[in-house]
């Protein structure tokens, strides 16, 4: 294993703090759920530094705001959205065919988490797995021309800490016949996204493209809409009346931003593939799946090819 990567950004850094002096001008950068969250303050830093960011959701008037605002303050850079239902495999071709010129940055940022039912996509997958990893994978292959007309593109996918402890059943990922666990579902899809980022690494080097996995912390956001109240007062996120409580290892959303920032677009990152990064910092190898770091089973090349073949197969 090479030596890890560090950078001079702490955990609680902001997008903007990461990307002080980067001028983006001339840069196509697309964020998946950017219309707001971490994906709408990725954006926002992304586009204050210059670049031209699309910003890709269900509904792209959701992201009016984002665009008003960048007109209001006078960004250097554009906001623009268009729109992209990850678990319809159909909008993903369609994004990836209308897309015209390079494509310097993808970040796969937009997810769902914890549904408490077992949801399938069009194409039959487990909808978490299908929403956070197998439309990103389409998303990406789709736009792998783009990517290469860059010369020196980055796909960044946000993974979660949940991946740890939720390998990949490849017997079983779509629960057929084991009992549906809305945890075991999430951790998985993140697993995924961690692996999705290993296949590219593995595959697209010789196009100048890098690919990198990260988590991006603990942040109050939209990304909880599906856990009820009692899920949320036992992750300590929220109160006896079910206000949310922001406990001191959480982040605001600017800084949940930065490590999504720091992997698009940062200088430091020139070059570096295949790996996974937590608080700014490339994230050591935890064998068992427990305690801080990125699970070996996320970053295992046999699984990557496994799941990689499995995506392939899906995509229509």
């Amino acid at each position: 294993m090479s030596e890890l990567l560090s950078t001079p950004f702490g955990p609680k850094a902001t997008a903007d703090e990461v990307l002080a002096g980067v001028d983006l001008t001339g840069k196509r950068i697309l964020v998946t759920g950017g219309a707001s969250g971490i994906g709408g303050e990725t954006a926002a830093a992304l586009a204050r530094a210059g670049a031209e960011v699309t910003v890709a959701v269900r509904d792209p008037a959701a992201a009016d705001t984002l665009v008003h605002r960048a007109d209001r303050e006078g960004w250097s850079g554009q906001i623009r959205a268009c729109r992209l239902d990850l678990a319809d495999l159909t909008t993903v071709r369609d994004l990836a065919r209308a897309w015209e010129g390079p494509l310097h940055a993808l970040v796969a940022n937009a997810g769902i988490m914890a549904l408490p039912d077992l949801v399938r996509s069009t194409a039959g997958w487990e909808m978490q797995m299908a929403t956070n990893y197998l439309g990103h994978f389409a998303l990406a292959t789709g736009l792998l021309p783009a990517l290469r007309k860059a010369g020196a593109a980055r796909v960044v996918a946000v993974s979660s800490g949940a991946h740890r402890g939720h390998p990949i059943d490849f017997d079983d990922p779509h629960f057929d016949t084991t009992p549906y666990d809305r945890w075991v579902a999430y951790g998985r899809s993140k697993a995924a996204d961690v692996l999705m980022a290993v296949g590219m690494a593995r595959r697209w080097a010789d196009d100048g493209i890098t690919a990198n996995a990260l988590m991006p912390g603990w942040i109050n956001s939209g990304l909880q809409r599906h856990l009820d109240l009692k899920t949320l007062q036992a992750m300590g996120g929220a109160d006896e009346n079910g206000n949310r409580i922001d406990q001191p290892h959480y982040k605001d959303l600017r800084q949940g931003a930065a490590t999504n920032t720091l992997l698009a677009a940062s200088p430091l990152l020139e070059g570096v593939t295949g790996r996974y990064f937590e608080d700014n910092q490339e994230s050591p190898v935890t064998a068992d799946g427990t305690g801080d770091g990125v699970a070996a089973h996320a970053l295992d090349p046999g699984n990557a090819d496994r799941l990689w073949g499995l995506a392939q197969a899906a995509l229509p």
